[in-house]
């Protein structure tokens, strides 16, 4: 198998969980999109060296995380205008789609690192321990990390005041 079909199957098996990543980074579809195809264009052009990574799936979300807070820092403005609206999802009831938007706008008002902990710890499930790794951080700043930006969540959306801060909790 060469290389270009070994990165379709990779992309096939991945693209959509990535993609969710992208999302919940950026927090806009459109700006989703663009920051996974420039994460897999590099990808692509790696992707020879890359066979021999244990994770290609923790090597993209990393390079998603750290392509996302680059441009965060560099804070570049294009002539292309954001959707307002996130992308529809079928079946939803009106109090999750509320609850859901609600959270959206939270997270938004969070800064980069904050965000992206928050991504990765409770969207994509990870441990305190692979977050740390893919942020290039000690697990005691993801958890500080953690624990600012539940609190930062709890101001700006009073209706999740109940989230319960993981102190202690070792994964």
């Amino acid at each position: 198998m060469n290389h270009n079909d070994s990165f379709r199957e990779f992309m096939a098996a991945h693209q959509q969980s990535l993609m969710r990543t992208a999302y919940l980074l950026a927090g806009d579809a459109h700006l989703a999109e663009d920051l996974l195809q420039s994460v897999l264009v590099k990808m692509l052009g790696r992707w020879a060296k890359l066979a021999h990574v244990a994770s290609p799936q923790a090597y993209a979300r990393k390079a998603l995380v750290n392509q996302y807070i680059s441009w965060r820092r560099r804070r570049v403005r294009t002539a292309e205008l954001p959707s307002a609206e996130p992308p529809e999802r079928p079946y939803s009831s009106e109090a999750s789609t509320i609850a859901r938007l609600t959270m959206q706008k939270a997270l938004a008002q969070l800064p980069p690192r904050q965000r992206a902990v928050i991504v990765l710890r409770y969207y994509e499930d990870l441990t305190e321990h692979e977050t740390a790794k893919l942020l290039n951080c000690s697990i005691g700043t993801v958890k500080s990390q953690a624990h600012h930006a539940l609190a930062r969540l709890r101001a700006l959306a009073p209706e999740f005041a109940e989230m319960e801060d993981v102190k202690g909790a070792h994964r």
